[in-house]
């Protein structure tokens, strides 16, 4: 059973909340140009190459090998790759210090394999995150 925050994890909680945030935006633009770039790959046997002769455009990869240009298919799997690593830690982070159950952690690493999903957690895990805040700071009365 969840424990929910300490209070005194809350700062950490909202600054690895923003981190997040950021991560799960550019994180979910890269799996959209990932799936953008596996369609070509796999689908029209093509990867997206740039040279300064050619500029950019679609290439068999063994032609792209021989001018010796540079694989922009490559650069976008390793780079989502490192991303989504990212993204993970983050998601960790905010697991350990709200004290979620292990299953909402499993729920939103999903974000950065499944298209347009983290989106939608950049939106819900924040709301999610202030719900647990609301139980541990305390509430000012109006004055």
């Amino acid at each position: 059973m969840p424990l929910g925050p300490r209070a005194a994890d809350v700062p950490r909680i909202r600054l690895v909340l923003k981190l997040f945030r950021v991560s799960a935006i550019i994180t979910g633009l890269f799996l959209l140009l990932l799936v953008v770039m596996m369609v070509a790959r796999y689908g029209f046997l093509v990867d997206i190459e740039y040279s300064d002769a050619y500029g950019f455009g679609l290439t068999p990869r063994d032609l792209i090998e021989e001018r010796g240009s540079l694989n922009v298919s490559l650069v976008i799997l390793t780079t989502h790759g490192w991303l989504y690593v990212l993204y993970l830690a983050l998601d960790f982070l905010l697991w350990r210090f709200t004290r979620w159950s292990f299953g909402r952690f499993l729920f939103i690493a999903l974000g950065g394999i499944i298209p347009l999903l983290s989106f939608f957690f950049e939106f819900s895990v924040p709301r999610w995150v202030r719900a647990e805040l609301a139980k541990v700071e305390p509430v000012e009365a109006p004055a």
